[in-house]
């Protein structure tokens, strides 16, 4: 493809700040690429489809390799990739929908999996999934609802304890003289999918245990 490159070297120092790639039939703007930063390297890359931005490349470390990759449709975002840790591989993704985050994806460890999927609703965390253990499955499912001032707090916790990808351990949380507070917890020890053992809490105290199945007694 023949294109016309058009440069901008504002401060004179030989190394343009912008480079700007044109179809020269069209004038149409296919490309784009800044030094954001003035240090003589490129650091930003922009592709254009019909006149706006399809897609976005960031050098945000400085090694001169792009470590954020942007994806538009419609000139507006709908997803943003990372490298944070330089390393060469994605470990952190986002998901956007009508110009609005609805969902994160973290490897934290950088061993290659997802083990933190953060969930949004009406621009607001819904729930948090993790993979404590790093075993590569998600073990701990988090519910977030709205405190009394509006804020985001966790109102249930389920905890898979067992390894066999379902929640045997569900815990329900309340909002007391400004904290979070445990209630109760409901456990399922046989792994039948029905509750053996319901805990209750008074301010963060167990005050009373109902056990379903006597074989259980003690604890």
């Amino acid at each position: 493809l023949s294109v016309l490159a058009r440069s901008l070297d504002a401060d004179r120092d030989g190394n343009p700040e912008e480079i700007r790639y044109l179809d020269p039939q069209t004038g149409a703007l296919l490309r784009d690429e800044e030094d954001r930063d003035y240090d003589g390297r490129i650091d930003a890359w922009t592709v254009y489809e019909g006149g706006v931005v399809a897609e976005r490349l960031l050098d945000e470390s400085g090694s001169g390799k792009p470590d954020v990759w942007e994806r538009y449709e419609g000139g507006v975002m709908v997803s943003r990739e990372v490298d944070r840790d330089g390393n060469g591989s994605r470990d952190a993704f986002y998901r956007f929908a009508g110009g609005a985050l609805v969902e994160e994806r973290h490897d934290q460890n950088g061993d290659g999996k997802i083990d933190r999927i953060v969930v949004y609703e009406s621009r607001r965390i819904a729930r948090v999934e993790e993979d404590r253990d790093n075993d590569g499955a998600i073990d701990v499912w988090s519910h977030y609802g709205s405190g009394p001032t509006g804020q985001e707090v966790i109102v249930r916790v389920e905890r898979d304890t067992r390894g066999d990808g379902r929640p045997d351990v569900f815990e329900s949380y309340e909002q007391q003289d400004g904290q979070t507070v445990l209630v109760k917890r409901e456990e399922d020890k046989s792994g039948d999918g029905q509750i053996d053992v319901t805990s209750i809490y008074e301010k963060g105290k167990l005050v009373k245990r109902e056990i379903a199945d006597p074989a259980l007694t003690p604890l």
